[in-house]
């Protein structure tokens, strides 16, 4: 079985987004880059998302400064 390939209405659905928020995060190389599916078609690896909802969901580490005044 291939990977599922989220577009961009069920992104923004599933993962609570604005459409904004995927392409400035595009551009600033902080959200998961999209796959061309066809002319005027694009998509997201539900793989790459849930990747990237991971690494939003782990501690900072423990001698980072910004975690300390955060707490």
């Amino acid at each position: 079985m291939g990977q599922q390939v989220l577009r961009t209405k069920q992104v923004v659905a599933e993962y609570a987004v604005s459409r904004t928020f995927i392409w400035r995060g595009e551009k600033a190389g902080t959200f998961p880059k999209r796959v061309k599916l066809g002319a005027r078609a694009v998509g997201w690896l539900r793989s790459d998302l849930e990747a990237w909802l991971q690494g939003l969901k782990e501690p900072p580490p423990a001698g980072d400064p910004e975690a300390r005044r955060a707490g």
